[in-house]
């Protein structure tokens, strides 16, 4: 495992384990499977673990495991302030020592304040007297570092950096989002200020691996060396200086050995011009058939009409990108074959999705034009055919 520097010259692994997306059985956390995971991770060197309030069950999950296994002392627990929830100081408590109690900890090595996406966020939390408090609880050791997780334009996170004496930051950043969100210019800028940079979504949430499109697919294979497209994305980041850590949605062990290897392979500095030109041609022929720029990070859930929104934008985009057939049967079967139906004609605009979406995405206009291909006239009849043996 290769490893970089944090503010303090700790050594962090270049990958970090995001909790969002630990597999699943239902609605639960596989708890059997997340442990083999996790456990593998740290014993090949990975020691960042990033996870949420909001993340369902995810900081209970880690911080069993953890215990159980003893290994609190030999890794770093990131987790996130949602201050968009708090009203008054007293909120901060009640948030902070709730996350405490599910990570079974007593202090949180990095601490985020999540989503700050504008300087008006930190104002009114500043009024809220949230200063003092993140003094008080390093004063007493709960908190050991500070930052701030952001989506917004690159102007926006230059402002944010200068709001505070922050020890590191979270940005959203991949080969396909270079100049978009934070982007190049919000990394470099970031680092000329000491901080470290933590990347999330360095494969859009497996969109730059699951559904890319003939043309960029074609592009790898004709590399003479043979890489996954995961790895070709992981280390377009690891090959810039400025990058600290990139944070994996790891779920399964395929994908944590893949990601381990190639994190203790890469070298800064290792890619050229032949590597640059190779991302240029993905990226364009990604753009030419990307519809919504959705991540399914599920920051727009629950939609309160029930609507599955990312994953109505993930067939929307196959749809254009892969096969049409192939994706109105799967929007048919993911949106009819249960109780209600999760479908996008069940949108009624009120717009709640996108108060929280971080890709800044017009959900209820794109969710009308994912509507018009793929509720057909033939789906129509085939939802209330279906419908009905879902309901019975």
């Amino acid at each position: 495992m290769n490893y970089r520097k944090d503010k303090y010259g700790n050594d962090l692994s270049i990958l970090g384990f995001g909790c969002m997306r630990f597999q699943r059985k239902a609605t639960q956390i596989d708890l059997e499977e997340m442990e083999k995971e996790v456990l593998f991770a740290i014993d090949q060197g990975v020691n960042y673990f990033d996870t949420a309030y909001i993340y369902p069950g995810s900081e209970a999950a880690l911080g069993k495991v953890l215990e159980k296994n003893g290994l609190r002392h030999q890794v770093n627990i990131a987790t996130k302030l949602p201050h968009y929830l708090v009203r008054t100081r007293d909120g901060f408590d009640k948030l902070f020592y709730e996350e405490l109690r599910r990570l079974r900890t007593d202090h949180v090595d990095y601490y985020l304040m999540h989503m700050l996406n504008d300087v008006k966020s930190w104002e009114r939390l500043k009024a809220l007297g949230i200063e003092s408090w993140i003094a008080e609880k390093q004063a007493k050791g709960e908190i050991r570092q500070v930052g701030f997780s952001y989506h917004g334009n690159s102007e926006m996170f230059c402002k944010v950096v200068d709001l505070y004496d922050w020890d590191f930051c979270q940005i959203q950043y991949n080969y396909l989002d270079e100049h978009s969100q934070a982007g190049r210019k919000g990394l470099n800028y970031a680092h000329s200020k000491g901080l470290p940079v933590i990347i999330m979504e360095p494969l859009r949430g497996g969109k730059l691996v699951n559904n890319l499109p003939d043309g960029a697919k074609k592009a790898f294979d004709a590399m003479p060396v043979k890489r996954t497209p995961a790895e070709w994305g992981l280390r377009w980041l690891w090959n810039q200086k400025e990058v600290t850590v990139v944070l994996s949605g790891m779920n399964s062990m395929e994908m944590v050995r893949e990601n381990i290897r190639t994190a203790s392979e890469v070298r800064i500095g290792e890619q050229g011009e032949v590597e640059q030109k190779l991302y240029a041609a993905v990226v364009k022929a990604i753009n030419e058939k990307m519809k919504v720029g959705c991540t399914a990070c599920g920051y727009c859930q629950p939609c309160p009409k029930g609507v599955d929104i990312p994953g109505i934008f993930a067939l929307y985009n196959s749809y254009y990108a892969e096969h049409k057939t192939a994706a109105q049967w799967d929007y048919v079967k993911c949106t009819t074959l249960r109780k209600n139906s999760s479908a996008a004609s069940q949108c009624i605009g009120c717009g709640k999705c996108e108060q929280h979406c971080p890709q800044g995405i017009a959900i209820r206009e794109e969710l009308k034009n994912a509507q018009k291909v793929l509720e057909t006239p033939a789906y129509k009849v085939m939802s209330k055919v279906l419908g009905k043996f879902a309901r019975f």
